[in-house]
C-alpha cells in the first residue's frame, strides 16, 4: 500500500472553512509535527509505503492530502476545491501526482470536487458524498472519468462536510459509517449495498473516529477510534489509536492526511 503525505511545515489555521477551524485557536506546531511523525511511523510499521509531497508556503491545509484527488487503477481526478483559500493547492498536486506516473484528469471548473475527502471506494464501487464541498453533479462526471459505478450520499451536518469524516470503508465488505450525518435516504442505501456495516455514534464521530485507515488487519484512527475496538475486533481488525488533537482543531484526522496511490491496482 502506498499512502501519499505531505509534511505539516506550513499547517495552520489562517481562515476559517469549516465549523471547526477558528482563527483565534492557535496550532502547536511541534505537537503536530510529533501527531505527524507519529502516523507516518505507525503506517510504515504496518507495512505501508509513505511518499511526500512538498509543502508549500502559504497553503496550510496542503497537509491534507486525502484533498488532493481520488485516484483508481493508476488514473487521478484532481480537486476542484469549493473554497478559494484551497485552490492554490491544485496545481501543485497536478505536479506531485504526474511525477508519480498517474494520468490526471480534470473536471469542468464550474464543478465543485474534493477528491478523496469525498470519494472513498468500497470494493470497485466508489461512494461520494455531497452538500457541503463537493456537487453532486461532480459524481457523474467522476465516474466516467474512472471508468466505475457512483453511488451519491448526501452529507447534512457540517461538521462532517466531508464524506471521509463519518464513512470509511475497511474493505470490500466492511465500512465504519455515522448514519446520522447523511440524510435518512443515504444512510438506508449505505445499509443496503454493504454487506457489513460498523455504526458509530456522532459522539464517537465528532471525535474523528471515522476519519480513518485500513492498513492490512489494522484501522488506524484517532482517540476515540477507542469506543469501537470491540466492533472492530469482531470484524476482523486491530485498532491503532493516535492523538490528532491538533488537526482535528482544523477540521481533519488520520485518513485527511493520507491520499493512497495504488487503489484499484492489481
Amino acid at each position: 500500500m502506498a499512502i501519499l503525505m505531505c509534511r505539516p511545515d506550513f499547517f495552520g489555521i489562517e481562515y476559517e472553512i469549516n465549523p471547526w477551524m477558528r482563527v483565534a485557536v492557535s496550532v502547536d506546531r511541534d505537537l503536530a509535527a510529533t501527531q505527524w511523525n507519529s502516523l507516518v511511523a505507525t503506517y510504515t510499521r504496518l507495512g505501508a509505503d509513505v511518499t511526500l509531497a512538498e509543502p508549500r508556503p502559504g497553503l496550510p491545509d496542503m497537509v491534507f492530502s486525502a484533498n488532493a484527488a481520488v485516484i483508481w487503477n493508476g488514473a487521478a481526478v484532481l480537486s476542484n476545491f469549493h473554497h478559494a483559500e484551497r485552490r492554490g493547492e491544485e496545481p501543485f498536486w497536478r505536479q506531485e501526482l504526474e511525477q508519480r506516473g498517474l494520468t490526471v484528469t480534470d473536471l469542468d471548473r464550474s464543478l465543485s470536487f474534493e477528491g478523496a475527502g469525498d470519494a472513498l471506494f468500497v470494493g470497485s464501487r466508489l461512494f461520494c458524498g455531497y452538500g457541503f464541498r463537493t456537487d453532486r453533479d461532480a459524481h457523474a462526471a467522476v465516474g466516467r472519468a474512472l471508468g466505475v459505478d457512483v453511488v451519491s450520499l448526501e452529507l447534512v451536518d457540517p461538521r462532517f462536510y466531508h464524506l471521509d469524516t463519518c464513512f470509511c470503508p475497511l474493505n470490500e465488505r466492511t465500512v465504519l459509517f455515522a448514519p446520522d450525518a447523511m440524510t435518512p435516504a443515504s444512510a438506508r442505501l449505505v445499509r443496503q449495498l454493504v454487506p457489513h456495516v460498523i455504526q458509530v455514534p456522532l459522539d464517537v464521530a465528532a471525535g474523528f473516529a471515522c476519519n480513518a485507515m485500513p492498513v492490512g488487519g489494522s484501522v488506524v484512527s484517532s482517540l476515540a477510534a477507542t469506543r469501537l475496538e470491540e466492533p472492530l475486533a469482531d470484524a476482523g481488525f486491530a485498532t491503532v489509536e493516535l492523538p490528532m488533537s491538533e488537526f482535528m482543531k482544523s477540521g481533519g484526522g488520520v485518513r485527511c492526511l493520507s491520499l493512497p496511490l495504488d487503489a484499484g491496482s492489481a
